[in-house]
């Protein structure tokens, strides 16, 4: 499994490549290795629609040389500057478009799960993501933009999501089953409704 992370920006696009290696056979989200990761930086000066190009061909580039089998990606944020969350959409887009025609499943998540994947609390700061991602992929000597760390943390976040079980994300069992009550019988049900009313 080669997931491509992608931390999309209208000057700046980071990216990161990660395989997940495996251990008696099945896939082992703690062995993780980097294979590539970078900027696609671009001229201020250039019109936004080179700028597009440009980002679209690198990705389509990165995915060429590496064949992820899947690419994750940062949803849009909505802050108060307009202008850029509208860039950012147009950016997305192209990195969604390079993905989609070549053939390869597309994930997103907010930056918030992003942060609770990598750090554990959603409110992390872009130091602390980056401290972590170092930590995890075992990154020494890396000392790179955030838009590289974040695009890592991206594709880690989506690696942990793939392979935890999704009972694993609940805080508790109840909270599972609530989700899904189909794994629950008829007389369950009613068991830990009955429990609820008791207390």
């Amino acid at each position: 499994m080669i997931v491509l992370g992608v931390d999309p920006g209208s000057n700046i696009t980071g990216y990161g490549v990660i395989k997940v290696m495996e251990q008696g056979g099945k896939l082992d989200r703690t062995k993780l290795t980097v294979i590539d990761y970078g900027i696609v930086k671009l001229d201020e000066e250039e019109i936004f629609p080179v700028k597009l190009k440009k980002i679209y061909d690198k990705i389509t580039e990165i995915i060429n040389l590496h064949h992820p089998t899947e690419l994750a990606i940062e949803t849009a944020f909505y802050g108060k500057n307009f202008q850029s969350a509208f860039k950012i959409g147009h950016v997305r887009g192209v990195v969604i478009l390079s993905a989609v025609n070549s053939g390869i499943s597309v994930f997103e998540y907010t930056p918030r799960e992003v942060k609770k994947a990598v750090v554990g609390r959603g409110n992390a700061t872009k130091e602390q993501v980056q401290f972590m991602v170092r930590a995890i992929l075992g990154l020494k000597n890396f000392a790179e933009f955030y838009d590289v760390s974040d695009a890592l943390a991206i594709a880690i976040c989506h690696i942990n999501r793939t392979l935890v079980p999704e009972y694993v994300r609940f805080r508790d069992w109840k909270a599972f089953l609530k989700a899904h009550p189909e794994f629950l019988s008829e007389g369950e049900d009613i068991l830990i409704k009955s429990k609820r009313k008791r207390k």
